[in-house]
Parts: C-alpha cells; structure tokens; sequence
C-alpha cells in the first residue's frame, strides 16, 4: 500500500489558524459508512446524530507547555525544543542507557524533570554533551541521542511548574504563528486531566459544558481514558510504502470503570463511540480474547473484553484493519498522507474518506487541530 494513496489537495487558506471565536461553533460533516451518505450540520447539534445508550470515550490526557526555546552556549544560536516526556538512566547515573516512558522509568532523576525525552530542531547540528542556556537561567546538556530523539539534562531541573511559567504551547507546525494567550485554553480540552501530552487530542477541543448536557439529556454515556499524545500519533509517514512505517509508544491508561463501561456496552450490543483517533487507539490496544484470559471479566464472551491497566502502544491502523472496539467516531480533518488518515480510512473506506474530504474541501470546512468535524457512524 502506498503512502501517496493517502494524499489529497488542500488549499492553505483552509488550514485553520486559530480557533474560531466561540468554543463548540463548528461544523460537522457526518458520515454514514453503510449507505454511503453524507451530510452536514454543526457541532453543537451532535447528540441529534448519536442514538441514545451509545457510551462516548473521550481521552483525558492534558497538554503540557512543552515547547521550549534555549540559547546554544557555543554559538549563541537560538534552538527550540519539543518535550516528549520524562526520561531517566537505566543505571541511575547520568551516563549510562536512557529509559523512556510514561513516568521517566526508575532510575535517579525519574519524573523528577531531570531528564527529558525531546525533539529539536536542525536535529544533526545537538549533539551529545551541547549545552545550552533555558529561561530562568536553567542550564541543559544533550545527554544521550536517541533515533530522532535527545535526551536534555536540566540543571535545575524543568519540573512541571518550571514548564507552566517559561513553556510554550506546542501548536503543530502548521499553524503558522507563534502561540497566544488564548491557545493556553483553547488548545486544551475542558475535561483535561492527567498533564503529559505534547499535542492536543483535538477532536476533543469542540466539546463544552452545553455539548455534554446536550449528550447526557439524549442519554448517551460517556466515559474516559488516558494516552498521552506524542510521536505515535504526530510524527509524519516517511516511508513510501504505508507497511514500512514504524509508530513509536506512547502511553496509556484505562480504568477499571472505564474497562467495565465499555465491556458492557459490547455485550449489551450498544455502540461505542470514540472521541478522536487517540481514544480509538487505545480501546483498540486495550483490547484482549477473553478466552485466553477467562478471569479477566466474568461473563464477558471471547473476543469481547478491554483489559483496564496501564501500558504502551505502537498500534498502527490501516486499511485492512479489524475493528474490534470502537464502533463510531467522531474526529477532525487529519493531514494529508497521515497515520491519522489512514486510520480513518481503515474506519470508513479511503475511497468514501476521500470524497468526503473532498468534498469539505469543496465547502470551505476548516482543517486540522482549530478545524471543523467529522462524524462517522
């Protein structure tokens, strides 16, 4: 399967740039994928498309200012960083092997904000043991290079509250600009929760206190999970063939309420809609045979069970995928020739996706993480 299968025209004029005046005052495309129908409406009249019983899963996880400038000591030379998350040294010294993870691993400086997994940019020009001079007189050194990673030492170190006072939020590269004092809130869900992604799951942007009620009053559920967004989900396809690409781990979590909710809802026969590809993603990793595993959830059928825990996932869907969770979901407009592309058109079809987007295109809905929405059921 090739990557440029997955391409589409876009005129840049209708990559959103900001968000629009008023949380929630989106459009919304809603797609039906059994008789192919389309047809367009706005966010906030969602519930009307959601049949009541439907349990909605929305991911909690909360965006970081994860976005820091720092001045290279040597040249003066001003380079940004991205931070993935904690990192820390297997050993416990600041010499030996980086674990990466979720909560830094074990060793000394874990979750602490010691050490920190980033991206940066002119990546070949940071090398192992360049320093550089951070807001607030923080000092850090690139202490290890891994694949396309650095793992940045700080000196004090840059604890969540250094991040809130001197970090930037991390708008994706196409937006255009410099962050602002209203992407502190509007690049951040309501229902935000646990701090550890470096992207916003976006879907979830469109949703207000009015939008729940709306959800709750039709008697739609709703539930949560945690991953936290990071290379898995924003890093570009490179590889010219789809099969090719590697997704790194990012992390998760499903509580055993949510774990129950949704075991329920499969075996009652009640659709399970995910709110944006990162919800989808992890009910599908979360996903187990209960045959193989008959103590996991009594009455649960084979092939019928989310196991609650905590983990990692490298998931990557793609035409050709089996759905085994999820059956709805509501999302953004993804980029073209995206893993979040592919996934929606393994959800839809990548022929019916691709007319719909087409189609939007041809209406002027707005694209991307500030963009409009799409519905497919």
């Amino acid at each position: 399967m090739k990557t440029d299968d997955f391409n589409f025209e876009l005129p840049e004029a209708l990559i959103a740039q900001h968000p629009t005046g008023v949380r929630g005052a989106s459009r919304l495309l809603v797609l039906d994928r059994n008789n192919d129908s389309r047809s367009h409406s706005s966010v906030a009249s969602l519930a009307d498309f959601i049949e009541p019983g439907t349990l909605m899963v929305f991911n909690d996880s909360k965006v970081r200012k994860a976005r820091l400038i720092g001045r290279a000591e040597d040249t003066g030379a001003e380079v940004e960083f991205l931070l993935l998350g904690p990192a820390s040294p297997v050993d416990g010294t600041n010499s030996g092997p980086f674990l990466r993870g979720m909560s830094g691993g074990t060793g000394t400086g874990a979750g602490t904000g010691r050490f920190w997994r980033a991206l940066c940019a002119k990546t070949r020009r940071q090398r192992k043991d360049r320093t550089y001079v951070f807001p607030g007189g923080v000092k850090g050194r690139i202490a290890a290079e891994v694949d396309d990673e650095r793992i940045v030492e700080f000196d004090p170190p840059a604890d969540e509250s250094y991040l809130e006072r001197y970090g930037h939020i991390p708008l994706p590269p196409y937006i255009k600009r410099n962050d602002e004092a209203e992407d502190a809130e509007r690049y951040q869900t309501i229902y935000a929760k646990t701090v550890g992604s470096a992207a916003c799951p976006t879907a979830g942007l469109h949703f207000t206190e009015e939008l729940l009620a709306s959800l709750d009053a039709r008697g739609i559920r709703r539930t949560t999970v945690t991953l936290h967004v990071g290379l898995g989900t924003f890093l570009p396809v490179r590889t010219e063939i789809v099969e090719q690409h590697r997704m790194h781990e990012e992390w998760y979590t499903v509580s055993s309420e949510t774990a129950a909710l949704v075991n329920e809802a499969k075996r009652e026969g009640r659709p399970v809609l995910a709110v944006g590809t990162t919800s989808l993603r992890t009910l599908e990793s979360a996903w187990v045979d209960a045959s193989a595993d008959p103590g996991l959830s009594p009455g649960i059928q084979p092939g019928t069970a989310i196991r609650p825990g905590t983990g990692s996932t490298s998931i990557f869907i793609y035409p050709g995928y089996r759905f085994r969770a999820v059956d709805k979901l509501f999302t953004n407009f993804h980029t073209p020739k995206s893993t979040l592309l592919m996934l929606v058109s393994a959800f839809a079809g990548k022929e019916k996706i691709l007319d719909a987007y087409a189609e939007a295109v041809r209406l002027g809905y707005r694209f991307f993480s500030y963009g409009d929405a799409m519905l497919i059921r």
